[in-house]
C-alpha cells in the first residue's frame, strides 16, 4: 500500500486503527424517508445526512455518499456541501463517493475530475467491465483510491460476475480480483467492492489479493451475516482491519421521528459492537 501520509489506503489505516471500527457509514438519502420536519426543505437532504454523520462519526471508519440519490433529486450542491462539511469536521475520515462511473477516454477523465476535484471525495467506485481504460484515468489522481466492483451482494450480479474463463474455469469476479491486485495496481490505491451475501466469495477474493481493503455491503438491510462476512475478509493477524463494512438504511433510517439521529447512533453503535466481537473470535 502506498505510505503517503494522505494517501486513502494510509487514511484507512489510520482510521481502523483509531476509531477501532470496520463500518462504512452509507448515505442514501431518500426523500420520502426523511425525518418529517425535513421533507420539503431546502437543504433537507443535507441536514439529515450531516446530522446522521455528526451523531455516528465516533462509530466509523469511512462514509460512503450514493451519488444517484443525491443527483435524482437535483441535489449535487447538497452533496458537495456534505463532503465539504465531512472533511473540515471529520478529516481522520475517508469519504467515498458511491458512483459506480464506466467509462473509457476523456468521459473517464470526467468523471475522475467529478469525484475528486468537484466533489473532493478520497475514493471513488468504479465499474472494470470496459477494462483498465475505464480505471486508469483515476489513477492519475494521486494517493485517491479507486474502488472496483468485484462479487457484488445483488444476485443478478451473478448473472456474469460469475461466469467461468476458459481454459482455467476461474470465474470472471475472481479474474477482476486479480487484474485489479497485480496488473492494475500501479498507484497502490485499488480496493474491491465484494458483497457480504457471498462469504465464500470474499474468502476467495481475500485468498487472490493479500492485504487490499475491500468494500463490502450487504450487512444490515440487505441481511448478510457480520460473523461469516468477517471470518471469511479479514487480514491474518491483523484483526479489525482490511475491510469497510457499509451498512446504510438501517443506520439511516432507524427511525422516522425527530429522533432519527439518536436512532441511528444506536444501530450504528450496535453495528460497530458485532463487527468487533466478530473480529476478535
Amino acid at each position: 500500500m502506498n505510505s503517503s501520509p494522505n494517501s486513502f489506503t494510509q487514511q484507512l489505516q489510520t482510521a481502523w486503527a483509531s476509531q477501532g471500527s470496520m463500518l462504512c457509514i452509507g448515505f442514501d438519502p431518500d426523500p420520502k424517508r426523511l425525518p418529517a420536519s425535513l421533507q420539503g426543505k431546502s437543504e433537507g437532504i443535507f441536514a439529515f445526512c450531516r446530522e446522521i454523520a455528526d451523531a455516528t462519526a465516533d462509530l466509523a471508519c469511512a462514509f460512503k455518499p450514493q451519488f444517484a440519490y443525491f443527483a435524482s433529486q437535483g441535489a449535487e450542491a447538497q452533496l458537495e456541501k456534505l463532503i465539504g462539511y465531512l472533511k473540515i469536521q471529520y478529516p481522520h475520515i475517508p469519504v467515498i463517493l458511491d458512483s459506480k462511473r464506466g467509462d473509457i477516454g476523456s468521459t473517464a477523465e470526467h468523471y475522475a475530475s467529478e469525484a475528486f476535484e468537484r466533489y473532493g471525495a478520497d475514493a471513488v467506485t468504479v465499474n472494470p467491465y470496459m477494462g483498465f481504460d475505464s480505471i486508469e484515468p483515476y489513477l492519475r489522481h494521486t494517493g485517491k483510491g479507486v474502488i472496483i466492483l468485484c462479487r457484488t451482494s445483488n444476485p443478478g450480479g451473478s448473472d456474469l460476475q460469475f461466469l467461468s474463463l476458459a481454459p482455467s474455469g476461474e470465474p470472471l469476479y475472481l479474474h477482476v480480483a486479480k487484474l485489479a491486485a497485480q496488473k492494475w495496481n500501479s498507484s497502490g490505491q485499488i480496493s474491491l467492492v465484494v458483497g457480504a451475501t457471498f462469504p465464500e466469495e470474499i474468502a476467495k477474493v481475500r485468498a487472490a489479493v493479500g492485504n487490499m481493503p475491500l468494500l463490502i455491503p450487504g450487512i444490515g438491510a440487505q441481511g448478510g451475516d457480520i460473523d461469516a462476512t468477517v471470518k471469511a475478509g479479514s487480514i491474518a493477524n491483523k484483526p479489525g482491519t482490511g475491510m469497510m463494512i457499509n451498512s446504510s438504511r438501517a443506520i439511516l433510517y432507524a427511525s422516522s421521528g425527530a429522533d432519527f439521529a439518536e436512532a441511528a447512533r444506536k444501530v450504528a453503535q450496535s453495528t460497530r459492537d458485532a463487527l468487533r466481537n466478530a473480529a476478535a473470535k
